[in-house]
């Protein structure tokens, strides 16, 4: 049955910062369909903005690589099974799973055995590598909301019905981001050389690549002698990241932030950044950037042979080229991260290049999300 007109009630999960962004924008749209909404499970600030009750910190959920994964496994399990427990005993009219495939397919499987409506919010990257998730996908999950345009055809190819919402930031990012704003809120110079630096989130991410990233910094400095780097810092890695800058002696030209990544991928001329989400918040800023990654070496082993092609970052996957560049594991050195970034600054051609390559992703992703999410939601609802 669907909901009362106005009501609805969901439990959801996101496990990390980009998954709580995407569950508060959806929260915010689903509200505008069901006013009454009430929402519970496992988020973070983001979704606790939109009323949702989270019963457990988000960053309980928050492992880096299959060695991270393992030794959490127990308490992993743990709080699956409870939350399952709870969303069986309540039937809430809708389970939405948001990203964190590793810990929701076998939450939703559970639950949609039970008779619960399962939708999952981002397809995982099948079409990228691990494409037998698409096994377990068909028996977890109702429907799924992609954020990406080929996505529901592969999934649809696969018994897994789905719909392209686009992507909810692309209508939250402005097309021409305000970089004199931005500057002025962060107290950052109007003019010189802005460099974002952006590590990750997860406490492994910082453990592997902000050193890295850090000494990479301290090379810049020096052939960059008018730039001010800025690291927005999660809030859960703003003193571990605000010590390692300090470390580094560079007074007021390394700033660590709390939080305000939108607003340091407003205000830079270019990026360098950990894989993941945020790649495709500095495209949709037009932001030149610097692709890295580095984890441990049994976890590398395990993804290398499960990637299905060449690409990590998301804009060069969505555009199917290399459009920046991708330093990965052992190529990630500080001396090659230096190398990029001042590749992209002597380059203005090359950066105005990239910069209209990314309006054109930027428009191809922009939708309705919160309309079209809700109407996929309601007829999941409908049966």
């Amino acid at each position: 049955m669907s909901a009362p007109a106005g009501a609805l009630r969901a439990g959801l999960v996101a496990g990390e910062t980009s998954g709580d962004l995407l569950g508060g924008l959806l929260l915010g749209g689903l509200r505008q369909t069901w006013p009454s909404l009430t929402a519970w499970g496992i988020g973070g600030p983001r979704m606790a903005e939109q009323g949702m009750h989270s019963l457990w910190p988000m960053e309980r959920l928050s492992v880096f690589g299959y060695v991270d994964a393992l030794k959490r496994l127990p308490e992993l399990l743990r709080i699956r099974r409870e939350l399952g427990d709870r969303v069986l005993a309540e039937r809430p009219d809708v389970f939405i799973g948001i990203d964190a495939p590793d810990f929701n397919f076998g939450l939703e499987r559970r639950l949609r055995k039970g008779g619960i409506k399962t939708v999952h919010f981002v397809c995982p990257s099948v079409w990228a590598w691990r494409s037998e998730r698409l096994l377990k996908m068909a028996e977890a999950i109702d429907h799924v909301l992609c954020l990406f345009p080929f996505e529901p055809e592969l999934l649809r190819a696969n018994g897994i019905d789905a719909t392209y919402v686009g992507h909810p930031l692309a209508s939250v990012i402005p097309m021409e981001p305000d970089a004199k704003a931005a500057r002025l809120a962060l107290q950052l110079p109007g003019q010189g050389q802005v460099v974002a630096v952006m590590p990750g989130s997860r406490s492994s991410e910082i453990e592997h690549i902000a050193p890295r990233f850090m000494a990479a910094i301290r090379l810049l400095s020096s052939q960059l002698p008018d730039a001010v780097f800025v690291i927005p810092a999660v809030p859960a890695q703003f003193e571990r990241l605000s010590a390692m800058a300090l470390s580094l002696g560079l007074g007021q030209r390394l700033k660590v932030v709390r939080g305000q990544s939108h607003e340091v991928l407003a205000a830079c001329d270019v990026a360098l950044m950990a894989s993941g989400t945020a790649t495709l918040e500095a495209a949709l800023f037009k932001r030149p950037m610097v692709i890295a990654y580095n984890m441990g070496w049994l976890s590398w082993q395990s993804m290398k042979r499960k990637s299905l092609q060449p690409w990590v970052g998301l804009p060069n996957i969505l555009a199917r080229e290399f459009v920046v560049p991708e330093l990965i594991q052992d190529a990630a050195t500080p001396e090659a991260l230096a190398g990029a970034v001042t590749g992209w600054l002597s380059d203005p051609e090359k950066m105005e290049a990239v910069q209209n390559r990314f309006r054109a992703l930027h428009e191809s992703l922009r939708r309705d999300t919160a309309h079209l999410s809700a109407h996929a939601i309601q007829k999941v609802l409908e049966g």
